[in-house]
């Protein structure tokens, strides 16, 4: 039997579908590649946004009618969220949720043996529910390894739907993560990536913490690297961001999640913090590493119900300020089943879109500008990607993309570099001599 998936949205998902190509794999599966004939497809949805439900029930539209033999499968945030709705598509012989991944393959072998024409399995979250385990050994990028720690949220932002996809907060076991990421030392993984849907949530439902965890993550032999997911700035305390900077693994670059420069807009966006404070937290991560360079990531949401040109501009301000690395920036997208739905003063798509463009543009000519004042420094990179047999693509420690000319070097080695000239994506870099 063939199977292919097609995955939306977060690494998070990323990286449960991958669990899931190795949970069918090991009874026997072939995972395939998009375009090639399968007996089973599956999407794992996203619905942090109405235009990824479109583009799950196309997918299945599209499967199904050149198709029709094969069985499908919808599962994930959408189905979670919406039982009733993703459970009315027709082009979906099975449809689960995001818990109990275990049961898809069972659900999908009833359907393909004929036991049963259709399954509906979605089951609700709960207070108390455990943590699914689904360890993963491969990655397809295969030189960083994804580890996911936590599922759930228990915030309740006004634009999210995440938490009634995801449900409470619910952490795995850190003997658990440990033995995964001891399998992944020996595989050869020198680079592990910790994800979550919470990720500062960590440990908070079972008494430990995000910051026990990465010391003890530290001490597993082979592991060279630590990065960390998103974080909410208001949930790193002083105590947090001390031991985190101690740890000589953890690469001082930190997804610090943002949404708005402007105090008023994250307040109505119901986020527990305001832009004076996310400034101050920042300044308390680059103070607690001394004199190695942190660098910043983040997410700016624009065109928010309410938002005004003088709040819009007073985000873009602030966005600047902060000189981030890299910032994603998405126009708002209006989300049925949350608050801000609702909301009034919905701002018109034209002008979020424009305003989209003007964050946009202005924050590259900024990733420029911190780029190019790395030029002649010295910097570790993993090497990933070979373009050639001496070019690599890869990344420093503060995630800054870098093409280096490493003759004689493999993907998954750290080579110490001499940082180049920004071309507009990557800095050129050459191997130390």
């Amino acid at each position: 039997m063939r199977v292919n998936f097609y995955t939306l949205g977060c690494k998070v998902n990323q990286n449960e579908t991958g669990a899931l190509a190795q949970l069918f794999e090991s009874s026997g599966y072939t995972v395939v590649e998009p375009g090639e004939e399968a007996d089973v497809y599956v999407v794992n949805s996203c619905t942090v946004t109405n235009f990824g439900d479109q583009k799950s029930r196309k997918w299945l539209r599209r499967q199904k009618r050149e198709h029709p033999q094969a069985v499908t499968v919808l599962t994930g945030c959408y189905p979670q969220a919406f039982p009733e709705e993703a459970a009315a598509i027709p082009e979906a012989d099975v449809v689960t949720g995001s818990g109990n991944r275990h049961a898809i393959l069972e659900d999908v072998e009833k359907v393909l043996h004929g036991e049963c024409e259709r399954v509906v399995d979605i089951r609700p979250h709960h207070k108390g529910e455990a943590f699914e385990e689904l360890p993963l050994d491969k990655f397809a990028e295969h030189t960083r390894a994804f580890v996911k720690v936590e599922d759930g949220c228990n915030r309740q932002c006004a634009y999210c739907v995440i938490p009634r996809a995801r449900g409470p907060v619910r952490s795995r076991s850190e003997a658990s993560i440990l033995d995964e990421l001891q399998r992944l030392a020996r595989a050869g993984y020198r680079e592990v990536v910790l994800t979550a849907i919470s990720l500062p949530s960590y440990g908070s439902d079972t008494g430990t913490g995000l910051a026990e965890l990465v010391e003890h993550a530290a001490a597993v032999p082979g592991i060279e690297r630590i990065r960390l997911g998103s974080l909410d700035p208001d949930m790193l305390d002083d105590e947090t961001i001390r031991r985190l900077a101690a740890v000589p693994q953890l690469c001082p670059q930190f997804h610090l999640s943002l949404q708005s420069g402007c105090s008023k807009t994250l307040r109505a966006m119901r986020r527990p913090y305001t832009a004076e404070q996310y400034a101050d937290i920042a300044e308390k991560l680059r103070q607690a590493f001394g004199q190695t360079p942190v660098s910043f990531t983040t997410d700016v949401i624009v065109g928010f119900p309410g938002e005004t040109e003088a709040d819009f501009e007073e985000s873009l301000r602030f966005v600047l300020g902060q000189r981030f690395l890299k910032v994603h920036v998405f126009p708002y997208s209006r989300r049925s089943g949350t608050p801000a739905y609702d909301f009034p003063d919905q701002v018109p798509e034209h002008e979020k879109e424009a305003r989209s463009r003007r964050m946009g543009e202005a924050v590259e000519r900024v990733r420029a500008e911190v780029a190019r004042a790395m030029l002649g420094q010295c910097a570790d990179v993993l090497l990933e990607t070979p373009l050639s047999s001496t070019l690599f693509t890869g990344y420093t420690p503060q995630y800054l993309p870098v093409l280096v000319n490493a003759p004689g070097g493999h993907s998954g080695e750290i080579v110490r570099v001499t940082l180049g000239e920004w071309d507009g994506q990557r800095c050129r870099a050459a191997v130390k001599g």
